[in-house]
């Protein structure tokens, strides 16, 4: 016979190995959803105990790791997939015409989700039910960034009209390709490099295609066994994340009304625009679009970082979107750098709720500057946490608001950040589909 406590434990073991079975057959978003979910869980218990510290030294540090990982593969990505895509082209003018599809929707999303912030915001009023003795709190707790974000807001101020294409060109792709920054630089070159690679004879380079196809698959590779960890980077992330915020609940309570017009503005975007556009312009069932994005979006919302999350997003696109890698690998990395529909309209929310805490009317002609302003500036917003907010400022400088205002709003940027990031991404892989249904390479079939 076998003993009663030896027959329990071998139960336990049977039931654990077929746990682990079970999770190994869930799909990608259902492990993230699930680390999301047992982050937050050990957040909360974190904080109750009193284990914030532990959190923060054994815990947090493995979703730094994965973010880590994300960027590290970033660049080489955005280079070898714009060089392969763009090069197996072999036509300059179908080329030319991908990229005036592309910027042009890009702009009128841009556009259209500026103008979706500013009516809820004048819909809304939260600016109306913030507590005036908390305004001075605010500035003070905050000084310190203002002042370092408004100094570097005054050195684009500075800069040309035409700075934007001037910094465009790398001196040097080495120095470009070590700063995850320098995005615009590494496409540049990554086009350029591409043009000349289609219009040299293709007996010539034959060699440099089958160089970059093969590294293509190796990187790929490499994002496949960085997503194997996904689940885990994503619960460090949020656990950390409620450990971080866990004394701030006073500010998500004052800040309540703010945070729930730009979450409404964003979850138009995200639950409506994109899903009418995907449907009427790109063919693709929007139960479908949305379950093959939602891997992408739960690493931008956890990472809250556009150009970490490309290599998802390249991954999800192609394989569940069924985006053809030419059109995926040249659109989705100029998204990432001049798409921001969350960003911009974030960006005017946050400016006309300044003006109502402050009592400050602003004209329709004022509004319409912070369109156009906020339209500019999430172009030039670079796709890495938070840095929305240095535009941020340039667009409270186009209709004269103060920037003391940015301290009733840095409190709660962080999650407000996560969620456009998501946003942003759902915007540029919409914008992919329907260009890649325009040229016939989209193998989805509704």
């Amino acid at each position: 016979m076998i003993p009663r406590g030896a027959a329990a434990r071998s139960g336990k073991v049977i039931t654990f190995y077929k746990l682990q079975i079970m999770i190994k057959k869930l799909p990608l978003w259902a492990k993230i959803f699930l680390g999301m979910g047992l982050g937050i869980l050990w957040g909360l218990i974190a904080v109750w105990t009193g284990w914030e510290s532990f959190t923060v030294d054994w815990i947090k540090p493995w979703g730094t790791i994965f973010l880590k990982l994300l960027k590290l593969i970033a660049v080489p990505l955005i280079l070898v997939s714009l060089i392969k895509g763009i090069s197996s082209l072999k036509d300059i003018s179908k080329l030319s015409r991908i990229g005036y599809k592309t910027i042009l929707i890009y702009i009128l999303t841009t556009v259209f989700a500026t103008s979706v912030g500013l009516a809820m915001v004048n819909v809304l009023k939260p600016g109306d039910v913030f507590p005036v003795e908390k305004q001075e709190q605010y500035r003070e707790k905050f000084s310190g960034q203002i002042e370092v974000r408004q100094e570097s807001a005054r050195e684009i101020k500075k800069q040309s009209p035409l700075h934007f294409f001037e910094e465009m060109i790398p001196e040097n792709i080495f120095h470009a390709a070590g700063d995850n920054s320098k995005m615009l630089q590494i496409i540049f070159f990554a086009i350029l490099f591409s043009i000349a690679l289609v219009l040299v004879p293709g007996e010539k380079t034959q060699v440099v295609k089958d160089f970059f196809d093969g590294l293509n698959n190796v990187i790929l590779k490499i994002v496949d066994l960085i997503m194997r960890f996904a689940p885990i980077g994503v619960f460090a992330l949020m656990a950390a994340l409620v450990v971080d915020y866990s004394g701030d609940a006073d500010i998500f309570t004052a800040l309540g009304m703010y945070m729930l017009t730009v979450v409404v503005g964003l979850f138009i975007l995200i639950l409506l625009l994109y899903p009418l556009l995907i449907r009427v312009f790109a063919k693709i069932r929007i139960p479908d679009f949305l379950r093959g994005i939602l891997p992408a979006q739960l690493v931008a919302f956890t990472t809250s970082s556009s150009a970490a999350t490309l290599p998802v997003t390249l991954k999800q696109v192609t394989g569940e979107l069924k985006v053809s890698k030419p059109i995926a690998n040249f659109v989705l990395p100029v998204g990432v750098t001049i798409n921001m529909d969350g960003t911009s309209c974030y960006q005017a929310i946050a400016a006309v709720f300044i003006a109502q805490v402050f009592g400050i009317d602003l004209t329709l002609t004022q509004q319409l500057t912070i369109v156009l302003t906020a339209t500019l500036a999430s172009i030039g917003s670079p796709g890495i946490p938070s840095g929305s907010i240095v535009m941020l400022i340039i667009v409270l400088n186009s209709v004269g608001l103060p920037i003391e205002g940015l301290a009733l709003i840095l409190g709660v940027d962080r999650p407000l950040d996560m969620l456009r990031t998501a946003v942003n991404i759902t915007g540029d892989s919409t914008v992919a589909s329907i260009v890649a249904r325009s040229e016939g390479e989209l193998g989805y079939q509704a």
